[in-house]
């Protein structure tokens, strides 16, 4: 291997918030396409676009835990652990909050699967249309917490 390809794998498994980075783009990916899914679902329970959209929230909701514990690790690396107040405690406010909606909206969908009714709470769509607003301030607060919109 060049020299170049090993710095680059050093940077970004060593980075001190480098996993962060890259893990939250999952969640918040998998999330979108799953409200779109489910948009386009209309309800229908039984749809394949049902199916697509509960898939989408399930690996969501899986892998909002490890972007929210690498968050807390880059907090603790790249900031030293520093009182959380400003930009940075509002993200982390703002990213527990969309990490709840996420889990909630994978919630309701499991929920509704196992039972015998065939349409969906219609509840559901403010609860996932809130946490793609919510996951957009996040990110917006993020890139000033790391430096990108500065």
């Amino acid at each position: 291997m060049t020299n170049s390809v090993l710095l680059d794998l050093r940077t970004l498994l060593l980075e001190k918030h480098a996993q962060h980075v890259v893990l939250i783009h999952f969640p918040i990916a998998l999330f979108m396409s799953g409200v779109v899914f489910d948009l386009l679902s209309r309800g229908k329970r039984d749809s394949q676009l049902a199916r697509a959209a509960y898939l989408n929230l399930s690996v969501a909701a899986v892998t909002v835990l490890p972007a929210i514990i690498t968050g807390v690790l880059a907090w603790q690396f790249a900031f030293g652990g520093t009182p959380l107040d400003g930009m940075i405690l509002f993200h982390l406010l703002a990213a527990s909050f969309a990490g709840l909606l996420v889990v909630a909206s994978w919630w309701i969908h499991w929920r509704r699967r196992r039972s015998e009714l065939l349409s969906l709470f219609r509840y559901r769509i403010p609860i996932e249309l809130l946490g793609i607003i919510v996951i957009a301030v996040a990110a917006h607060t993020g890139g000033f917490v790391s430096g990108v919109n500065q």
